[in-house]
């Protein structure tokens, strides 16, 4: 039986020769050609696969590099004394370099569940799948035609089964088989069109677009640990503000963050223009070479169901500090059932909203006392995002960057020593001046100055 009567597809290999493409071993790591030429040299067929093909050919220098192989996963174990095995769910090779790691995997086939080799479907889902195949099989086994193309080290041509450079070319990713099918078997691919669209600049071909509103629920059985892989793959990876405009286009944010949807569907322009400024400015910092944190950026996501949940208990009489204690506790174990955060992550988020109030409370004490607040920085960050949400909240930030210019002799003289001043009624603290010259002592008569 042919692929194209078990598929419905027929793999049509196309070659591109090294003249009629860019990608150049120099752009290729070390490690993943000393992968690939020990695998041709053992007697095995190995190629460059998968994302590493399709940013090399668009220009890019690709974050990881991934190998596809007739060998078993075993069979690299024996070939690289560095190598380790891991998962279940796809049983893979890592050859591990230092900090780099190249993934090895096995050409997927096609067998059926209860036949040859170890396949698992849960509801059209794919649970376990360790079967091995052919490179045309495995082709069709990839998600999307940009992604099953492979880089042949032996003639450095590319190999394109399924019309991958067509794709490319025509700026569009579209899905290798029926959409609704393909999604079943593991919905993360949904997100991974919206993440690779806003990465690429592509657009989402209609076909795999299609299934997204009905097919979108799904998405709360993949396991909570992947989403928030994927979150950070989308968020941090320099394309943060283009992968969640495309999450709210394709209509998938409300799967993955129902309350950052929830919010924004209450038409506050401030909010809007706090989330994306702050994941513009953490496509800065990455473009920059700073460091970023989730918890930042996840507390930037989730404010304004924070903020409208706390305002909610402490019209209803609760005292403020209990009730952003209470919201922020609400509204992130909500999104932990989504997406797994880490405890070091939520811990922070949940002090960067907590000190927002104590923004607004302009007394000596407690200003010195946040200043000196291990989050205070990541606070003031936050307070600065909030610029529009009023003229005041916009005074508040360029009063607070103001204090922290000032020598602390100078603040605490300008500031209240008590009796619950807040920014509101507060005169801004005088600019630091140069420090008055000292008084000369006068001489006496004779040219000595006194001694005692």
């Amino acid at each position: 039986m042919n692929l194209e009567s078990r598929t419905g597809l027929a793999p049509a290999l196309r070659i591109i020769p090294r003249d009629q493409h860019v990608i150049s071993r120099k752009n290729i790591s070390k490690s993943a050609l000393r992968v690939l030429y020990r695998l041709n040299e053992a007697g095995y067929t190995a190629y460059l696969v998968g994302g590493a093909v399709r940013d090399l050919l668009l220009g890019l220098q690709p974050k990881d590099f991934d190998v596809a192989t007739s060998a078993t996963p075993d069979e690299v174990k024996k070939l690289f004394r560095n190598c380790r095995l891991i998962g279940r769910r796809f049983r893979l090779a890592h050859v591990v370099f230092g900090p780099e790691i190249i993934e090895v995997a096995t050409f997927r086939g096609l067998g059926e569940e209860g036949g040859e080799g170890d396949r698992h479907i849960v509801d059209g889902r794919i649970v376990r799948d360790n079967i091995w195949g052919t490179i045309e099989e495995d082709a069709i086994r990839r998600d999307f035609r940009v992604n099953a193309m492979y880089y042949d080290i032996s003639d450095f041509s590319v190999r394109d089964y399924v019309g991958g450079m067509q794709d490319l070319e025509d700026r569009a990713l579209r899905l290798i088989g029926d959409p609704d099918t393909r999604y079943r078997e593991d919905p993360v691919r949904m997100l991974r069109a919206a993440r690779l669209a806003a990465k690429l600049d592509m657009r989402i071909d209609a076909a795999a677009m299609a299934p997204f509103e009905t097919l979108g629920p799904l998405l709360a059985d993949a396991a909570p640990a992947r989403l928030f892989d994927e979150s950070l793959k989308m968020f941090l990876s320099g394309n943060g503000l283009k992968s969640f405009r495309m999450l709210e286009q394709c209509g998938l944010l409300k799967f993955l963050f129902p309350a950052t949807a929830r919010a924004l569907k209450r038409g506050d322009e401030a909010l809007r223009s706090l989330v994306e400024q702050g994941l513009a400015n953490t496509d800065a910092r990455i473009a920059e070479g700073k460091s970023v944190t989730p918890a930042f950026l996840f507390a930037v996501l989730l404010w304004g169901e924070v903020r409208d949940v706390a305002h909610h208990w402490i019209a209803r009489g609760q005292e403020s500090t209990e009730a952003w204690a209470r919201a922020s506790a609400q509204v992130v174990g909500e999104q932990c059932q989504r997406v797994a955060i880490p405890r070091r992550f939520t811990f922070t988020m949940e002090e960067i909203w907590s000190l927002q109030p104590r923004f607004e409370q302009i007394q000596r004490k407690r200003v010195f006392r946040l200043m000196t607040h291990p989050r205070f920085r990541a606070a003031f960050d936050f307070l600065l995002l909030r610029a529009d949400e009023s003229p005041a909240m916009r005074e508040l930030g360029l009063w607070w960057a103001h204090a922290q210019q000032l020598p602390q002799d100078v603040l605490a003289a300008a500031l209240p020593a008590g009796g619950g001043s807040s920014a509101s009624d507060f005169v801004a603290p005088p600019a630091a001046g140069k420090p008055p010259r000292p008084r000369r002592r006068r001489r006496r008569p004779g040219g000595k100055s006194s001694s005692v």
